[in-house]
């Protein structure tokens, strides 16, 4: 009898330890985000390709407002939009007077950064590559640490200009911009 009560009182007081953790499993729009286009921000850079105009072809970086400098006809709104929508955006402008039939191309060159904290090795922020996931971003910040909870992490992400928190498993996807934090294990 006296072990049933000291098992129950040990399951209540890991219910009460989890549900005074802030869970928060990942909202269904965590995992739409990622077959969704890539969208521009700051921090990411492009690369623009105006055919048979060298002048114009260079790389661009997306600033803290969310555009693009481009020679020509000034600022390009880049967050948001995918590069896709700022090809269409800078041939229409430079149709508009500078060239006849501008022929452009629009790729992103470097994403914006991931960022790990908590319990890892060299918390930081670090270069996304595609098809990074939670375990290889663990990896680039120096591995779990000895107190790491090593199950699942929490990932902030901006998702159409509204930051949400969700807790995911190390093999889900990483998007650029993402904060991943891995929390201190109790036992």
């Amino acid at each position: 009898m006296k072990r049933r009560i000291a098992i129950s009182v040990a399951l209540l007081a890991l219910s009460l330890a989890a549900g005074c953790s802030g869970y928060r499993p990942a909202p269904p729009a965590f995992h739409a985000a990622l077959t969704k286009p890539y969208v521009l921000d700051s921090g990411d850079r492009v690369r623009v390709t105006v055919f048979e105009q060298e002048g114009l072809t260079n790389v661009y970086s997306v600033d803290q407002a969310g555009y693009i400098a481009f020679p020509l006809v000034g600022a390009i709104a880049a967050r948001g939009h995918s590069a896709a929508d700022v090809e269409a955006q800078i041939a229409s402008k430079l149709q508009n007077g500078y060239l006849r039939d501008p022929d452009v191309s629009v790729e992103i060159d470097r994403y914006r950064p991931v960022f790990v904290m908590g319990e890892v090795g060299a918390a930081g922020q670090y270069s996304y590559v595609p098809g990074m996931t939670v375990q290889k971003a663990i990896a680039a910040a120096g591995g779990f640490t000895a107190r790491a909870n090593q199950g699942s992490v929490d990932i902030t992400r901006d998702i159409n200009g509204k930051v949400m928190t969700g807790r995911v498993q190390t093999s889900d996807p990483v998007l650029p911009g993402d904060t991943i934090y891995i929390r201190e294990r109790f036992f």
